[in-house]
């Protein structure tokens, strides 16, 4: 299948199958760097590295590599890697390409935006969640003992080449997680697609580089670029894409990350959809609809057992979305259209009435 382009203010976005092999090549006529630092992980880095750095042809490239997971996407791996850069004499004519799913994403566009007070980035994800999501729309960050993403910088990446033949690699977990991102882009904008997405996201995920996933890859990017162009800070309806993503994280992060962060934003998604129910918010029926269609990919839709409802409530007081001590949600109104359009494009909710959903799952 032709690989589909996107533009998003001056970042052009491909995905299309085989397009690792021409990475350098995309990555070159988007920016033109003296050299190029390929930052990657441990589990990503054996797999891909030397393709994308062959992608280059002569020009020249160095590989920097930071442990797989979540729990080293800290300022401690940011610090040893633009130490590492330093070292190895990049300068400003430098660019950085981010080879791995949305922890190096993240991290790589954090160093990229605080380099020599910014180089540019290219970002090539090799998880589906990274390829609909975390690599699109200039968001970089680290974690924190607070919580996730707290420190960070808006920084876009110049291209994004995202090759769905590179998840046949991924383990099916991963690849199982990323669909949930897949399911929130249908359910905050799109009640045809999330439809689509009920229907075909078990054969896309069997099928990886197969028409389906093709499908999936171009109508979540489409849908995501479309939010974004028109709230590039998340000022008004970017916020729409943190649906799941308030009590997702506060999961994730209260699990001590033994979670997969698609994991913990499919529960995200299902509570928060209860949530906007108990409120009056969402049409009766949301919630149920969110929860078939990530039980239909095997996505865990309720608390662990045992989770410490305080430590998670506490973790989402300390989310950016928390204003004035009142945490804000963006909330469904129904499958495919977002609460609070005209106010903001979130919903003030009580603590009381956020532990009474987490005390039901």
């Amino acid at each position: 299948m032709t690989p589909a382009t996107f533009r998003l203010g001056n970042c052009t976005i491909h995905a299309g199958s085989g397009l690792l092999d021409r990475a350098g090549a995309i990555a070159r006529a988007a920016v033109p760097a003296h050299r190029w630092a390929i930052l990657s992980d441990t589990n990503v880095a054996p797999l891909y590295a030397a393709r994308a750095a062959a992608s280059f042809g002569e020009a020249r490239t160095d590989l920097f590599t930071i442990p797989a997971g979540e729990s080293h996407k800290t300022r401690e791996e940011w610090a040893r890697l633009t130490d590492a850069m330093l070292a190895a004499g990049f300068g400003r004519d430098g660019a950085v390409l981010a080879l791995g799913g949305g922890v190096v994403g993240d991290l790589a566009g954090f160093v990229a935006a605080t380099y020599m007070r910014g180089i540019p980035v290219v970002q090539v994800p090799t998880t589906l969640l990274a390829m609909i999501d975390a690599s699109i729309g200039g968001k970089t960050g680290v974690d924190t003992p607070a919580g996730k993403n707290l420190v960070g910088a808006f920084h876009d990446p110049a291209a994004v080449i995202a090759d769905p033949a590179v998840l046949g690699t991924l383990p099916e977990r991963e690849r199982r997680a990323g669909a949930a991102e897949a399911i929130k882009h249908g359910a905050i904008a799109d009640a045809n697609y999330f439809n689509r997405v009920t229907e075909s996201l078990a054969e896309a995920l069997a099928r990886p580089a197969g028409d389906e996933m093709h499908h999936i890859l171009t109508g979540s990017i489409a849908i995501k670029t479309a939010v974004v162009s028109g709230d590039a800070r998340e000022g008004g309806r970017r916020k729409v894409l943190n649906f799941g993503h308030t009590l997702g994280h506060a999961i994730e992060a209260a699990s001590a990350y033994a979670l997969l962060h698609g994991e913990a934003i499919a529960i995200g998604m299902v509570l928060e959809a209860e949530l906007a129910e108990r409120s009056r918010v969402a049409a009766k029926g949301t919630a149920q609809a969110i929860r078939a269609a990530v039980d239909g990919v095997s996505l865990p839709s309720r608390l662990p057992n045992g989770m410490d409802l305080d430590r998670v409530l506490e973790l989402t007081r300390a989310d950016k979305k928390s204003r004035a001590g009142v945490v804000e949600y963006a909330l469904p109104a129904r499958i495919g259209t977002m609460a609070a359009a005209d106010t903001g494009w979130t919903v003030p909710i009580r603590d009381s009435d956020v532990r009474a959903v987490l005390a039901q799952s």
